[in-house]
């Protein structure tokens, strides 16, 4: 089993930033395949970043590329996102996952086998 928590969270002005961390509780943390995920809402769960074990392989929304910034600390068991240029529509609960699958990077929530409790980002107009 792991755990997995997200914090960072937090009301920010549109163009502001924001920089979301996601600690797990695995001892095979560099193992896993991790994601972030995101709900507004009324609308699904969905894809925004994922980033393989080694970091060689990582994958972006096409709404936020150039924005948004995955990257991980093996050492630290911790997943990073960084968030620049928000925009409302960025407004969402974000939610961290892990991937046992070992090497790549699948967008599909069901993919997925491992979440946090998710943290709030809103972003002011």
């Amino acid at each position: 089993q792991v755990e997995l928590v997200e914090s960072g969270g937090g009301l920010v002005q549109a163009g502001g930033s924001l920089t979301l961390s996601c600690v797990a509780s695995a001892r095979a943390f560099s193992r896993y395949t991790m994601g972030w995920f995101r709900q507004a809402p009324g609308k699904e769960r969905d894809f925004v970043a994922g980033i393989s074990w080694s970091g060689a392989v990582i994958l972006y929304k096409e709404s936020v590329k150039g924005r948004f910034t995955i990257s991980r600390d093996n050492a630290k068991n911790t997943v990073y996102l960084r968030m620049n240029n928000l925009k409302p529509e960025d407004t969402a609960i974000y939610y961290c996952a892990a991937d046992r699958t070992y090497g790549m990077v699948r967008q599909p929530t069901y993919q997925y086998d491992y979440w946090g409790p998710g943290t709030q980002v809103t972003v002011s107009s």
